[in-house]
């Protein structure tokens, strides 16, 4: 009987549950969206959720604590200056979880958690991967007809 036994153990010891939701909450923070298991998207939602709960509290000691938990500086300044600022209003429930399928391997269930408002964000961010792929695309396209004017020119002078 699991009565009075809260959270996920997510089959890991304590130290490496422990890393394993650090790193999760940091790349929530610091990408917006980042696709998981279902379970371990449930386990990290409240440690995300207080670490924005800290973000819009904004003073020294809160920092100080969103440090000694997400260990990179770039993802506490994120929280501080961008994300913890989106929810001013808004009294938890920051996150979104939103089942995408199977995994591959085990089967296991997959899922986004994503920050909300993040989606003005994840658009922009949509949009210059696409702008990339399609100068990438004219780059190779130029280079595939110089290559053909060359093999003609070559299939020329050969022939005569």
């Amino acid at each position: 009987m699991r009565h009075r036994n809260a959270g996920f153990k997510l089959g890991r010891n304590t130290g490496h549950r422990r890393a394993l939701l650090r790193n999760l909450a940091t790349s929530v923070i610091l990408e917006d969206r980042v696709e998981t298991t279902v379970a371990k998207a449930k386990a990290v939602r409240p440690h995300v959720e207080k670490m924005i709960t800290l973000g819009k509290k904004g003073d020294l000691h809160a920092r100080r604590q969103a440090l000694s938990f997400l260990r990179t500086g770039e993802a506490v300044s994120r929280l501080f200056d961008t994300v913890a600022p989106r929810y001013g209003d808004r009294n938890g429930g920051y996150l979104r979880i939103i089942r995408t399928g199977f995994q591959q391997g085990d089967g296991a269930d997959k899922a986004f958690i994503e920050l909300l408002g993040a989606e003005k964000q994840l658009e922009v961010k949509r949009q210059k991967r696409a702008d990339l792929r399609a100068k990438k695309r004219a780059e190779l396209e130029k280079q595939l007809e110089e290559q053909k004017k060359e093999q003609e020119a070559e299939g020329g002078e050969e022939a005569a």
